[in-house]
């Protein structure tokens, strides 16, 4: 579904990415491990089009997404991309029905349709109470299901998240681990996701660790069976 093609990305005379490739296939959740500085965010970005590379190429099903023109990629990263960061980035200026109903309005959806979706999701997320309220209003983990929600309003095939439970308490980062894989296990969203969480790397189909730019052997998150051998 997903395949990066020899990814390079500079800051200055500082390369970030060394030649990055991979694949993602269609309802698989991967996680992408390393420290501080290996590249992971702005791996992540580039496989969002929120960043371009100075070399290589993004392909999502077979067409190259960095060969679109910005209007064209601007419309598909709306329709097919949904993005969770770990400060949920919400409007704090609007309630958590309009967070979620926003990139939907973006994309060219009615207002109704819109809107109908977004309480279609929070009802999902267990949120229907907290419709109406505005991001100071809510516990952190609720935060971070509305913005799952909002990552979800426009049916997108691959969800992307950057340390999406990095700011959360035990207990909310396992209830949003689980989320992830009730999403996938009832949707077939492909998840990519980038963390310091061993815990939620454990889980993951496979992890991709990251050092100096570059994506050292993958592994697979769970042993195999003696069938398997």
């Amino acid at each position: 579904m997903i395949k990066v093609e020899n990814i390079v990305k500079r800051f200055g005379t500082l390369e970030v990415l060394r030649g990055v490739s991979l694949e993602i296939g269609s309802g698989e959740i991967v996680g992408i491990v390393g420290p501080s500085g290996a590249g992971k965010t702005t791996l992540l970005q580039i496989v969002g089009t929120l960043d371009k590379p100075d070399g290589g190429r993004v392909l999502y099903d077979g067409t190259d997404v960095l060969q679109l023109k910005d209007k064209e990629l601007a419309h598909f990263r709306n329709r097919n991309i949904g993005f969770v960061f770990q400060f949920h980035q919400l409007l704090p200026e609007f309630t958590s029905l309009e967070n979620v109903a926003i990139p939907a309005l973006i994309g060219g959806e009615k207002r109704d349709a819109a809107y109908s979706r977004a309480k279609e999701l929070l009802s999902y997320m267990n949120l229907s109470e907290r419709m109406d309220h505005k991001p100071a209003q809510l516990s952190g983990g609720e935060r971070q299901r509305v913005a799952v929600a909002r990552a979800l309003v426009n049916r997108p095939q691959v969800i992307l998240a950057d340390e999406p439970s990095g700011s959360l308490d035990s207990q909310n980062k396992q209830e949003l681990h689980q989320l992830f894989f009730k999403l996938r296990d009832e949707f077939g969203h492909t998840f990519v996701i980038v963390t310091h969480d061993e815990g939620l790397a454990s889980q993951c189909d496979r992890v991709l660790p990251m050092r100096d730019g570059m994506i050292e052997v993958s592994q697979e998150s769970k042993p195999a069976s003696d069938e398997d051998a």
